[in-house]
C-alpha cells in the first residue's frame, strides 16, 4: 500500500479536516487575532494531522503489506494465515470470509463425494454389465451345434440383463435433475404392477414362481407413473431374482386413515435380521445376495431415493429363509422433496 493510495482512502478525513480549518481561521480573524496567531494555530494543527495520518499510514501498511504477499503466494490455506484484524471493521470482515471458505469448503467435500459415488457407481456398472456381454460372445462362439431357438432364448436373457443395468444407470443419472423430470397424477396401482409382472413375464415362466395379485379394490395414489414403475420393477426383479424355482410373489394394496401402501412379498431367502437396516444403502448385497446370486447393490437404493423424491416411503419386512417383503407408502398428505 503507497502513501498516495493511503491517502485516497483519507480523501473524506481529509476534506473534514480541510472544512474545520478553514472555519476555525475564518472564526479566529473574525475575532481579531492577529495573523501570526491565525498562521501559528493552523500551522499547529495541521502538522498534528499530518503526524497523525503518518503514524496511521506505518501502522496499517504492515497489514496491507501481508495481505498483498498472502494475495499473491501459492499458500492453500490462505485464511489461517491472515494477520490479526486492527479494528472491529476488519473483524467482521475476516469473519465473512471464513464463514463464505466454510460454505465453499463443504460444497466442494459434498460435489467430490458425489462424483466419487459416481465413479463407484460407473466402476461397479461396468463390471457387472461386462459379464451378460461376455456370456453373449460366448453364447455366439459355441453356437454351431446348438439349435437356434435355444441360442435366441438365452441371447434374449442376457440382452435383458443389459437392459436392466442400462435402465437402472439411466435413472441413477436422473436423480439429481428430478425436479425438472416429474408429474404428479393419479395412477392406478393394479396397472402398473401388471405391467412389471408382464415385463418379467420370462422370467416368471422360467423360474416357475407364480405371481399372486390380491383381489380388491383398485387403488389410486398420487405419483409419476413413469418413476414409480421403475420403483416397482426394482422390487419385483429383486423378489424374482432371490426366489427359487417353483416360489411365489404375491402383490396387494392396504390403506389406513394417513396412507395407502403397496406391499410386494416373496417367498424367497430372505434377509439376515441384522442386514434389513442396511438394503437401502448404495451397494449393500448382504450375505445372502453375496451367496446366492451376483447383484449391484443399487436397485434397491434407487427406490429409496426415488421413494424420498416422490413424497413416498419405502420399508421391508424379512424373515431370513422365509419371505421378504417390501413396502412402498403412499401418504395421503404428501410431501415432494426438493
Amino acid at each position: 500500500m503507497t502513501f498516495l493510495s493511503y491517502l485516497k482512502d483519507k480523501r473524506y478525513y481529509i476534506s473534514w479536516f480541510a472544512a474545520v480549518l478553514l472555519f476555525v481561521t475564518v472564526m479566529l480573524i473574525v475575532s481579531g487575532n492577529g495573523w501570526s496567531d491565525v498562521a501559528y494555530i493552523d500551522g499547529s494543527c495541521i502538522a498534528f494531522a499530518m503526524i497523525y495520518m503518518v503514524s496511521g499510514y506505518y501502522y496499517r501498511r504492515s497489514f496491507y503489506k501481508e495481505l498483498a504477499e498472502l494475495l499473491h503466494s501459492d499458500e492453500l490455506e490462505r485464511f489461517e494465515a491472515l494477520p490479526e484484524p486492527q479494528n472491529e471493521a476488519q473483524s467482521l470482515y475476516f469473519a465473512l470470509l471464513r464463514s463464505q471458505q466454510e460454505t465453499y469448503v463443504k460444497r466442494l467435500q459434498q460435489v467430490q463425494l458425489e462424483m466419487k459415488d459416481h465413479q463407484d457407481f460407473v466402476m461397479s456398472w461396468i463390471h457387472e454389465v461386462k459379464l451378460p456381454i461376455t456370456a453373449s460372445k460366448l453364447l455366439l462362439s459355441g453356437s454351431d451345434d446348438k439349435p437356434v431357438d435355444e441360442l435366441v432364448d438365452k441371447l434374449e436373457d442376457e440382452i435383458s440383463k443389459i437392459d436392466g443395468y442400462v435402465e437402472q444407470a439411466l435413472y441413477y443419472s436422473r436423480i439429481d435433475s428430478f425436479s425438472k423430470d416429474y408429474f404428479i397424477n393419479e395412477i392406478g396401482i393394479s396397472a402398473v404392477v401388471k405391467g412389471s409382472v408382464k415385463k418379467y413375464a420370462k422370467l416368471f415362466i422360467t423360474k416357475r414362481i407364480r405371481f399372486l395379485l390380491a383381489p380388491s379394490d383398485e387403488m389410486f395414489v398420487a405419483s409419476d407413473s413413469k418413476w414409480l414403475a421403475f420403483m416397482i420393477d426394482q422390487i419385483m426383479a429383486n423378489a424374482l431374482q432371490y426366489t427359487a424355482e417353483g416360489g411365489e410373489v404375491t402383490a396387494f394394496c392396504e390403506e389406513d386413515g394417513s396412507e395407502r401402501r403397496l406391499v410386494i412379498r416373496d417367498t424367497g431367502i430372505g434377509i439376515r435380521p441384522g442386514e434389513v437396516h442396511r438394503v437401502f444403502d448404495k451397494g449393500f448385497t448382504g450375505f445372502n445376495g453375496r451367496s446366492h446370486t451376483k447383484s449391484t447393490g443399487m436397485g434397491l437404493y434407487l427406490v429409496k431415493q426415488l421413494a424420498a423424491k416422490l413424497g413416498h416411503g419405502v420399508s421391508v419386512a424379512s424373515e431370513e429363509g422365509a419371505y421378504t417383503a417390501v413396502t412402498i407408502h403412499f401418504p395421503k398428505f404428501r410431501r415432494l422433496e426438493p
